[in-house]
């Protein structure tokens, strides 16, 4: 019986996690479909957060990359002033990318729901 509380504790702290964690992205940035991150990229800063390799594998024509595993070194090359459309290949390390630039007074961050898997637009490759 003690097993059982200690197992729906545990479950009650996930789900309270989760919900924090999603109020807390919702406030962070803005979720865009194709259509609606197509539609403004162009004008803002285009950032794809993936590895090099997946990078250069194929990007979305006009990224940039800078890689999620350095970001809180290299998050001043981005301009606070300008907007900020993030992707990677599933949403999980852009979505992380967009609450650490939060923190750092960045205000208009956009995400790509889905990612990079998702996305059927133009892309460049190598």
């Amino acid at each position: 019986m003690d097993t059982l509380y200690i197992i729906l504790g545990i479950l009650v702290l996930i789900i309270v996690y989760v919900v924090v964690s999603m109020l807390r992205l919702g406030k962070a940035v803005v979720n865009l479909t194709q259509e609606e991150f197509i539609e403004g990229y162009r004008k803002a800063q285009l950032i794809d957060v993936r590895e090099p390799k997946d990078f250069e594998a194929g990007h979305i024509l006009g990224a940039r990359n800078l890689p999620y595993s350095q970001l809180r070194q290299r998050y001043k090359e981005l301009r606070p002033d300008l907007p900020v459309y993030l992707y990677d290949q599933n949403g999980g390390k852009s979505a992380r990318a967009a609450l650490f630039l939060k923190k750092k007074n960045y205000e208009h961050l956009y995400h790509l729901t889905g990612g990079f898997r998702k996305w059927t637009g133009r892309i460049k490759s190598k």
